[in-house]
């Protein structure tokens, strides 16, 4: 259990759900043909999987200091696994899912398609060793990283079995995806803000530069409201331009409730937000926000089924 503890299991999960309604909540229930076998997807997700895993495993071998200030009861490394194991574990894991995500570009024959892999793992590396540190960055990277698992998505299983004939439709698909991992970003960079805002101590302990240590918790939470509000308008208007307008009333109802509904939870609860429980409480609820979001893919298809 503390190994997997270690890599996060939930979020991986979390990771894994993502991947897979797409593919087979949405594309696999479209009349397209997709670049990737049922297995090659698995490995697609395995890589995606295992990479994300190094990065939390580096996060917590660089963080323990501030670990031991925010939550001395979470902390695994150097108390239930050695320094030395979670170095290994971190090389062994980067090493099959960037190994994975060679193979595969080469299965697409898009072999420099393995740098975007690369890319990842070294950007994982570069936050938990430094960028983190810097004002905003670090939020931008953790928010970044998980619309990118959306779109590689589109970039493995879409882009390659594109062709003059089908681009058109490949396009729309592509934008939906990106239109997913725009939510995705949006929402993680304001549930980062957050998880800042809760462990403000440990990282003001640490001399590290994140907006409430900057500008005061009170200041923070009323940008963060802010966000918040935009976010919900900008929400409402796309479900009322691409849901309502074409009659897709129970997905209508199921982004009302529970995706624009736990976000206007967060919105109140936000503007008087001030103990660490406060925002714990936040942070969690977007979680549930962003996996609610990804799910009304799959809703929306089976609306447009029962409508026909």
């Amino acid at each position: 259990m503390k190994y997997l503890k270690l890599v996060r299991y939930q979020n991986l999960l979390l990771l894994v759900f993502m991947q897979l309604i797409f593919r087979y909540g949405f594309l696999k229930l479209q009349n397209i043909y997709l670049s990737l076998a049922d297995w090659q997807y698995g490995l697609l997700v395995l890589s995606t999987v295992l990479i994300a895993a190094a990065g939390y495993v580096i996060n917590d071998i660089m963080d323990q200091e501030t670990d031991n200030d925010n939550n001395p009861n979470e902390v695994i490394i150097g108390k239930s696994i050695s320094e030395t194991m979670a170095y290994n574990i971190y090389v062994a894991l980067n090493v099959m899912g960037v190994g994975i995500g060679f193979y595969l570009s080469n299965v697409i024959q898009k072999p420099s398609f393995a740098a975007i892999f690369i890319l990842i793992a070294a950007t994982l590396y570069l936050y938990a060793t430094s960028l983190k540190q810097m004002l905003l960055v670090g939020n931008i990277i953790v928010a970044l990283l998980l619309s990118i698992s959306v779109v590689i998505i589109g970039v493995f299983d879409l882009l390659p079995a594109t062709y003059e004939g089908n681009q058109a439709i490949m396009s729309i698909m592509f934008k939906i995806l990106l239109d997913y991992a725009i939510f995705a970003f949006i929402v993680n960079f304001i549930r980062e803000i957050a998880k800042d805002m809760e462990d403000v101590n440990g990282d003001y302990n640490q001399g590290m530069s994140t907006l409430p240590i900057a500008l005061g918790i009170e200041r923070t939470s009323k940008i963060t409201f802010g966000l918040l509000a935009i976010s919900i308008a900008v929400l409402l208007f796309y479900i009322n331009s691409n849901l309502m307008a074409f009659k897709l009333y129970f997905a209508t109802l199921y982004a009302l409730i529970l995706v624009v509904g736990p976000m206007f939870f967060c919105l109140i609860k936000m503007w008087s937000a001030k103990i660490q429980e406060d925002f714990k409480l936040i942070s969690n609820v977007l979680k549930l926000v962003i996996f609610f979001g990804i799910l009304s893919i799959l809703i929306i298809n089976l609306n447009i089924r029962y409508n026909a």
